[in-house]
């Protein structure tokens, strides 16, 4: 523990020690007046002339949080009286980084407001900067750092999770994330993808079979949901399984017990359910198209996952994440990123990346141009330009970089598709070869 003023109480500040996270100690008028060893492990020494108030010390501001547009947790305490949350980007000796914040009001024996302790937690499933290269989703938008938020409270916990949100907007790497973020971690996180399945692979992919079975069963298959066991089970679209099957989804997740198919034997799974799907799944509800008792099961707690378009000041910052991944000697120059900024992406962060792929391959040299975007988004869309006989086919395009990507890994097919942001089956698909 470190007293940063002078007439600080030793006894409440000794207090901080007792914390497992970063804490400090803080007054009314947002002065630190101690830290715990934790918070200098993780935001170093608070080295300020005259008082160090906290705006100032995680944020560089030099008024409260909430003049400056952000919801401040202390304010937020002081007119609730009660223990108040927000996730913040808190500046480090790293950079930025989100920081999921906790106030809590220490009263004096009279029951009046005497000091804050404030809890400041990392939240590691996120960056902020070019450098979080290891963490897949990057952001600072308002619309980022509300997902990011939610994502922190619900993880810990074994709620159901309903991930709202359109076609490649990263409803993948936010159930990562919810995973990583939880107790489960350490155990594994299965995808089904939902869309496209029939009622006979939809079985044997979730719940597994035994040999002979059905024609074809040679050998027994474990399924998903064995696979998930003490993890969590992702269903990746959801809205797409057919309603025929909802029935046997259901009995599932309110039992936790399956067969495989041609088994007589009934088997238990402990799993943390996480969903996601791009349609309205209460308009399907209505139409008689999604059981309702289902809906209500999956829908423990709803988290909207932006599109690209509500966060266009991430678009700079996650096409370099993304290029790094894609081919770190590139980089991109400034009107390249302009023109990634103008561009209204349909198909959100996975049309980016595929952009950005094609970019590469078109790029006569390590330095990505604005010219490259347009030559790119020119294939994506032939109707914005005149072909011409040198311009590869989309299609062709696509499939190259895949190869070019198998050659690099030494035919590493799970590491190519995690490079592409494509599942497995995708990958496969668009090499043009069947599924192991």
């Amino acid at each position: 523990m470190e007293l940063i003023a002078k007439d600080t109480d030793v006894d409440i500040a000794s207090m901080l020690d007792g914390y497992d996270c970063p804490a400090i100690l803080v007054t009314a008028d947002y002065q630190i007046l101690a830290s715990n060893d934790r918070y200098r492990e993780n935001f170093g020494q608070i080295t300020v002339e005259g008082p160090a108030r906290c705006y100032s010390v995680s944020h560089g501001y030099d008024r409260p949080c909430d003049q400056e547009g952000e919801d401040c947790p202390l304010a937020s305490a002081l007119e609730s009286g009660q223990k108040e949350r927000v996730l913040h980007i808190h500046q480090t000796p790293r950079g930025p980084e989100h920081v999921d914040v906790e106030m809590l009001p220490i009263m004096d024996e009279q029951g009046h407001l005497k000091y804050f302790v404030e809890l400041l937690k990392p939240v590691a499933v996120a960056g902020t900067s070019t450098s979080d290269t290891q963490q897949q989703m990057v952001g600072a938008a308002p619309a980022f750092n509300k997902m990011l938020e939610l994502i922190s409270r619900v993880g810990p916990g074994n709620a159901s999770v309903l991930l709202l949100g359109e076609s490649g907007a990263g409803k993948e790497l936010a159930a990562r994330a919810i995973h990583q973020n939880s107790e489960r971690a350490e155990k594994s996180l299965v995808t089904l993808e939902c869309a496209g399945l029939t009622e006979s692979l939809f079985e044997s992919e979730l719940f597994g079979h035994v040999k002979g079975a059905f024609t074809g069963a040679n050998y027994s298959k474990q399924g998903l949901v064995e696979a998930a066991d003490g993890g969590t089970l992702f269903l990746d679209e959801i809205g797409d399984i057919p309603y025929s099957l909802q029935v046997k989804l259901l009995r599932l997740l309110e039992t936790g017990t399956y067969r495989p198919v041609g088994s007589t034997q009934t088997r238990r799974a402990d799993f943390r359910l996480v969903s996601a799907t791009h349609r309205n799944l209460w308009q399907m509800v209505e139409a008689g198209e999604f059981r309702l008792d289902l809906y209500f099961r999956i829908n423990v707690f709803p988290i909207h996952i932006p599109a690209l378009r509500e966060r266009p000041q991430d678009i700079p910052l996650i096409a370099k994440v993304i290029l790094a991944t894609l081919s770190p000697e590139h980089t991109l120059q400034a009107d390249a990123l302009q023109c990634l900024q103008s561009h209204d992406y349909r198909g959100n962060v996975r049309e980016l990346r595929n952009l950005l792929a094609r970019a590469v391959v078109l790029a006569n040299n390590d330095k990505i141009s604005g010219q490259d975007i347009e030559h790119a988004l020119s294939l994506q869309d032939p109707t914005t330009n005149d072909r011409t006989d040198e311009e590869m086919d989309l299609k062709t395009l696509e499939t190259s970089y895949l190869h070019s990507l198998l050659n690099k890994h030494h035919g590493d097919k799970a590491k190519v598709a995690s490079i592409a942001g494509v599942s497995m089956r995708t990958l496969y698909r668009k090499l043009g070869e069947e599924s192991a």
